[in-house]
């Protein structure tokens, strides 16, 4: 008997997941320099990483003979949450802690609920953990909150928000999303994914870790991988009451975070010049990427993070064009969305850059 019959049935049903075409890759695909390539596929910071960031990390290469200490970044995300740090999870990604989550409260027997068109590792981390996935229909290419509801099972154990959405940008109300948490049995555990939190325009924020006194069963998610620009470190956090987050714990690798990560992550999350400077950038390149869409004709759903999800007909060949002159977007075929295409908010050259060879493309 081979091997691979040997493995799990439910890992074997995977669909490993596919992320963002790197630079270097299509450069050597298609004999492009990688300086005339510009990449908005992966919801990256065009501004790169905070300079206070930098700094950390040029200092932190010192320290890298050493294991990881955590406690000066828990310690920081303790003072800005007002939550003790026996209450943060620190993860490699805020996927790694999207899998700690899982691997607690999922298994064989068990089933967890997330939105069609959602993020892609929420299937994948139920389906790794042994769970069954129940996709509930899509409302208007995001959540619909009613239908999660009638979904709960008496084997569910986990449900997956992600607010805003990816890869579709929608967003829910808070007052919406608290009401779902009142009306959700206690033993199930509601994972409110906020990896794009920051691009929200204020009056629409809600600061939701005052949630957690009244909701045992709430598991908040964020990043800095997004507005922070530390995509390249792998730093996440997850919040959740202590009981949870000391489960949570239980299954985490030791020192799951780096030297390098932990510092930047320290740094960055007091720069707060350079997170006003990313969101107001963020603001002005996504009317740029809309309003060159709509000259184009082209249909996209409206969006509350650092991207835009268009229909673009045929999309692969839309794609396929695009990355033949060197821009390279997302396709997200995988999520259920064949016709549509993804596109980060760039810097305006490079938004600039896209909507030309898009309109070619077309």
């Amino acid at each position: 008997m081979a091997l691979r019959d040997q493995s799990l049935p439910y890992v074997r049903a995977i669909s490993p997941y596919q992320p963002g075409k790197p630079i270097t890759q299509l450069a050597r695909e298609m004999g492009i320099p990688v300086e005339s390539i510009v990449k908005l596929a992966s919801n990256e910071n065009p501004l790169g990483m905070s300079p206070k960031a930098k700094v950390a990390v040029d200092k932190a290469l010192a320290t890298l003979e050493r294991y990881p200490d955590d406690f000066v970044l828990k310690q920081a995300l303790a003072e800005r949450t007002g939550l003790g740090t026996e209450r943060i999870v620190l993860g490699n990604g805020s996927n790694d802690v999207l899998d700690l989550i899982a691997r607690v409260f999922l298994a064989p027997g068990r089933s967890a609920i997330f939105a069609q068109h959602a993020f892609a590792v929420y299937p994948l981390a139920s389906l790794a953990a042994g769970a069954e996935s129940i996709a509930v229909p899509a409302k208007d290419y995001g959540h619909d909150l009613d239908a999660m509801l009638a979904a709960l099972r008496p084997d569910t154990r986990l449900i997956w928000i992600a607010n805003p959405n990816n890869p579709t940008g929608t967003f829910l109300p808070y007052p919406q999303i608290k009401a779902f948490l009142q009306a959700v049995p206690q033993d199930v555990v509601v994972v409110l994914d906020e990896a794009y939190n920051e691009y929200l325009p204020p009056a629409e924020r809600v600061e939701t870790t005052a949630w957690l006194a009244e909701f045992q069963n709430l598991v908040i998610t964020r990043t800095f991988s997004k507005i922070y620009g530390l995509a390249g470190l792998r730093i996440g956090y997850a919040l959740a009451c202590a009981e949870v987050a000391d489960l949570m714990n239980r299954v985490r690798q030791p020192f799951n975070c780096n030297n390098l990560a932990l510092a930047a992550a320290t740094a960055a999350l007091d720069d707060h010049e350079f997170v006003a400077r990313s969101y107001a950038l963020n603001r002005s390149g996504m009317e740029q990427i809309v309003a060159g869409l709509k000259r184009l004709g082209l249909t996209h759903i409206p969006s509350h993070g650092n991207f835009v999800t268009f229909k673009a007909g045929d999309a692969a060949t839309v794609n396929q064009k695009l990355l033949k002159q060197g821009v390279i977007v997302r396709p997200i075929a995988g999520y259920g969305m064949p016709e549509w295409l993804r596109v980060t908010i760039g810097a305006e050259g490079e938004n600039i850059r896209f909507l030309d060879a898009l309109e070619k493309s077309l």
